[in-house]
């Protein structure tokens, strides 16, 4: 009979070193993810700010030239504010299922590698 409880103790002992082993493991592998995830984000972002400048400043020149053409310069922050608003309506209904698709996929893809 002591026997059985020395192995039913000792059964309860490594189970719960499985259980501390495995939530450990799981503790590491989420904090690997999170790192592996801010890590990607960090040169994304850059790169998108110094893509947002360049779209800032192409934008306002093209604004003023094409006010310059059309003969006040604000014709030309119009016209480019006309080209933004249909491309954002096309965008919308065109192509948002399809780019929510592709953005989710590489977000599954991501956390699951």
């Amino acid at each position: 009979m002591e026997d059985n409880t020395k192995l039913v103790e000792s059964l309860l002992e490594k189970a719960t070193d499985f259980g501390k082993t495995s939530f450990e493991l799981f503790k590491l592998k989420a904090v690997d993810k999170a790192s592996d995830a801010v890590s990607s984000i960090v040169p994304h972002s850059i790169v998108l700010v110094i893509i947002a400048i360049f779209m800032l400043f192409l934008n306002l020149g093209l604004a003023f030239w094409l006010g310059d053409i059309l003969g006040e310069i604000y014709y030309g922050f119009f016209a480019v504010a006309a080209f933004y608003i249909i491309a954002g309506i096309v965008m919308h209904f065109m192509i948002h299922k399809w780019l929510k698709k592709i953005i989710c996929d590489y977000i599954i893809k991501f956390l699951l590698k």
